[in-house]
């Protein structure tokens, strides 16, 4: 795109519809929100000239998207064309002379479908996207005279006495404007309607009254080009948004079986030849390498997991690592910091948090390893606990190469096992344990003769 034109979003809505506290266009799709897939949409267009005009949860808006986006604040949302009003400044001091205008709740709406629009659009000072809908619905109608574009209406202010029988023809929210042919008309926006608002439909009818050449270009029926205004809708954007990234993936060589319970977030790299088992969800900005296995019920967030390595059923992964060759679960936790290096095992009911599991290093049942570095080879037995929580602070525990530690073993917290170590299981060990040393830490058993209860 020319250096000249830009891109400017309007997010400023409450988005009462949604019967929720969180801004409408910060609404998660596949645990991402609708606004960044309508950046992703303008980034290959537009690049960093992207604005978004916020108001309602302003300070979320920005805090969910920094540093993706430049703001406008709309400190009172009266409509979309006191929205463009407002941006209008910051859009010439970006140098912005060609401005397209869409909804921050358009979560489908593609960079192709922009482009063909605005191709389509040509020179006009004003082209508006138009849709074709059996229902036209809440949506403004576009009004020709003999097949000529003649303005549009809002549903709100449409009467079929004055209009006619409508066609089915609506505005789809998405606008390319000549800044310099339309900024002298924004001054004559009027709020005389049954909404009190300035809209951006009136510039229409205001270009043509001034002689400019004003198209409504049709896109057929996209539904890429609706906006998502109520939960139901909300639903079934996210669920095209499924299939769709779900196709992409088996078409380009994943494996994926149960395909209609398996979601994949738009962030979401999986090379040729991963596997996936649905139900099962890989969101945010995950990784699979080739020849990786997913088992059904199984979530990961922003996990990163190497070429054959496999994680069992029902295991949860977030903002942590598995490296080649592992075994992860079933029943598995790995929480953000935790690292798994090559042909490690981490067994069911076990929880790891900033901690470390070295190559071939094994955790196999019900153990919490937290802040703790387990070095090459070791053992760890079942139902041992690093106990890394004094109250204050949290420490960190090392377990040096080929150690092992038995089971029912406690490991208070800052401590070091050192390597080829053993600790017996049952024990709770407090201090420090040499290379290559054995550590008992528990009571002596005592074997009593077993009392006679008497019956009455």
């Amino acid at each position: 795109m020319p250096v000249h034109c830009g891109a400017l979003i309007l997010a400023a809505g409450k988005g009462t519809r949604m019967h929720s506290a969180l801004p409408k266009v910060l609404q998660p799709l596949l645990e991402e929100p609708m606004l960044e897939y309508v950046l992703a949409a303008l980034r290959p267009l537009f690049g960093d000239r992207i604005m978004t005009v916020i108001g309602h949860g302003a300070p979320a808006v920005r805090a969910a998207m920094r540093p993706t986006a430049l703001f406008v604040e709309q400190r009172q949302q009266l409509g979309t064309g006191h929205a463009l009003k407002t941006a209008l400044p910051a859009l010439r001091r970006e140098g912005i002379h060609r401005v397209l205008v869409v909804n921050g709740d358009m979560p489908l709406v593609s960079a192709n479908t922009l482009r063909l629009f605005m191709e389509q659009a040509g020179t006009a000072s004003m082209a508006v996207a138009s849709l074709m809908l059996p229902d036209p619905g809440s949506y403004g109608r576009i009004v020709r005279n003999d097949g000529v574009f003649a303005g549009i209406v809002e549903a709100k202010d449409y009467q079929n006495e004055r209009y006619g029988v409508p066609s089915g023809e609506v505005n789809a929210g998405v606008y390319l404007l000549d800044l310099d042919a339309v900024e002298p008309l924004l001054a004559e926006l009027s709020n005389a309607n049954a909404s009190g608002e300035y809209y951006i439909t009136d510039l229409a009818g205001l270009a043509l009254n001034a002689g400019l050449e004003v198209k409504a270009v049709p896109c057929g029926s996209d539904v890429a080009l609706l906006g998502v205004n109520t939960p139901a809708e909300l639903s079934a954007a996210e669920e095209l948004l499924r299939r769709r990234i779900v196709e992409q993936h088996l078409q380009a060589g994943v494996m994926i079986h149960h395909p209609d319970s398996v979601c994949v977030g738009p962030n979401v790299r999986i090379e040729p030849g991963a596997v996936l088992y649905g139900p099962c969800r890989v969101l945010g900005r995950s990784r699979l390498a080739r020849g990786a296995s997913v088992e059904a019920f199984c979530t990961l967030i922003d996990a990163d997991v190497a070429a054959g390595a496999v994680i069992h059923a029902y295991s949860h992964i977030q903002e942590a690592v598995v490296g080649e060759g592992c075994l992860v679960g079933p029943y598995a936790r790995l929480r953000p910091g935790a690292v798994l290096e090559a042909e490690a095992h981490v067994g069911n009911f076990v929880e790891m948090k900033k901690a470390r599991l070295g190559r071939g290093a094994k955790a196999n049942h019900l153990t919490y390893l937290g802040d703790a570095d387990v070095g090459a080879g070791s053992n760890i037995g079942a139902g041992t606990i690093t106990c890394n929580y004094d109250g204050v602070y949290k420490h960190r525990t090392t377990i040096g190469e080929r150690a092992f530690i038995g089971s029912n073993t406690s490991l208070v917290a800052p401590v070091t096992v050192g390597a080829e170590a053993l600790v017996g299981a049952g024990s709770v060990i407090t201090r420090n344990v040499p290379d290559g040393m054995l550590a008992v830490a528990r009571g002596r058993q005592t074997v009593l003769p077993k009392k006679k209860i008497k019956k009455d």
